[in-house]
């Protein structure tokens, strides 16, 4: 409906102003608007397009003028977006102090809550707890996973291929769904379709369906490895498959998934473990310490994983 389109262009625009204040903070609240409705995207994206234009055209001198103006044209849906934020800056901060700002914005999930989000061009990412990622307004085909863990279903689009930035390197989809952990300066990657490139500018590492990827920082190697792809990004659903990662793993998932910190003895960190979890929305960690070979027990706010007695 017209009158709804107005409205949600009057909120771009105001966004797009709201963030040229160096102490703007409310990137909370733009990320849950613009994950509202693939309108508020596409609004907010000609907004700072227009935005953008008329600071290149601030930025131009402009000179006297040699012939008479030309007849004045009928103004497009960019034009006056442009003009509705020419005319609120000039009322609110005047046209000396325009100042660009970055069209980043994050969206973070605490400990124990999980969010799924839909960026413009049909991209889903799914958050685990204890997760920060970071968008760009103006380029829906890039993300950075700041840490935590994210599931990417990625639109293939072989023109404008989606990337994620992580610790330091880089993630290229060729048409993928795909796991990424970034913890602790580690980098874990599982592909369950299509196929990711890490570092196509380095390493240039191909991970097809079933294959996985381990960096740390500091370390020039990867290491490569597989997994079933029906089993990557199990959390989704509740199950946790491992094959011979060590507890101290377990215990960070474990932690991420049911928004209580877990500690785990010195004496088990390395200890690797293979099998599936199985958890519950009660978030009652005891029961899985016979599948463990571990005593889980009540530790403060969270959970400690000790030797079975």
């Amino acid at each position: 409906m017209p009158q709804d389109r107005d409205r949600i262009e009057d909120q771009a625009v105001e966004w797009v102003i709201r963030q040229r204040d160096p102490a703007f903070a409310d990137w909370d609240g733009f990320a849950d608007w613009m994950a509202q409705a693939p309108a508020h995207a596409e609004a907010y994206h000609v907004a700072a397009i227009a935005d953008q234009d008329m600071a290149d055209l601030l930025a131009t001198p402009v000179p006297k003028p040699l012939a008479p103006p030309a007849p004045r044209r009928a103004v497009g849906r960019r034009a006056w977006i442009s003009g509705a934020i020419a005319a609120s800056l000039a009322g609110v901060i005047g046209w000396q102090v325009i100042e660009r700002q970055p069209a980043l914005y994050s969206i973070e999930t605490i400990p124990g809550t999980r969010r799924t989000v839909t960026l413009p061009e049909g991209t889903v990412v799914m958050l685990n707890g204890g997760t920060r990622l970071t968008l760009d307004g103006k380029d829906p085909r890039h993300a950075v996973l700041e840490r935590g863990e994210a599931l990417f279903a990625v639109v293939h689009d072989e023109a404008r291929p989606f990337s994620v930035a992580v610790g330091g390197a880089t993630l290229l989809d060729v048409g993928t769904r795909f796991n990424v952990l970034r913890e602790g300066g580690t980098t874990e990657v599982q592909v369950s379709e299509g196929a990711v490139v890490y570092n196509p500018k380095a390493e240039a590492v191909r991970l097809d369906p079933g294959k996985t990827l381990r960096a740390v920082d500091g370390q020039g190697e990867v290491t490569l490895g597989t997994v079933a792809p029906d089993r990557v990004a199990g959390w989704t659903s509740g199950r946790l498959v491992y094959d011979g990662q060590p507890l101290a793993a377990v215990a960070a998932d474990l932690a991420r998934y049911a928004g209580r910190p877990v500690r785990v003895a010195p004496a088990l960190a390395a200890r690797p473990f293979h099998g599936a979890l199985n958890l519950g929305p009660d978030g009652d960690l005891a029961k899985l310490g016979p599948l463990l070979d571990v005593e889980v027990r009540r530790d403060g706010a969270g959970w400690a994983l000790a030797p079975a007695k």
